[in-house]
């Protein structure tokens, strides 16, 4: 899964019968950090994003299972919404007593 920023919709007058309903958007690819990275491309949305929105993306066999009617011929689907990307925080500080979730003293 990669993040990309919603900027736009697409108008499709005719789509592939499987695609009935799905929304299409116009999305740009983000870094780690939030920059705009590579070129935007069109996704189906089968979570209702709208533009300005951060949303997780896959491709591949993923992005058609992504879809109510699986197996249409799709490239990339929406997957999650994000409601907060905190970029450049680095890894996560343990936690005291925590032992990598083997359990035991």
């Amino acid at each position: 899964m990669e993040l990309a920023k919603v900027t736009g919709t697409v108008v499709a007058t005719a789509k592939y019968e499987g695609l009935q309903g799905i929304k299409l958007l116009v999305l740009q690819p983000l870094d780690e950090t939030g920059r705009e990275v590579g070129e935007p491309f069109v996704a189906c949305d089968p979570l209702q994003a709208g533009p300005g929105d951060v949303v997780w993306w896959v491709t591949g066999r993923e992005a058609a299972l992504a879809l109510p009617v699986v197996f249409v011929p799709v490239d990339a689907s929406v997957v999650a919404i994000a409601d907060r990307v905190d970029a450049n925080r680095g890894p996560p500080e343990p936690v005291p007593g925590n032992r990598g979730g083997r359990g035991g003293p």
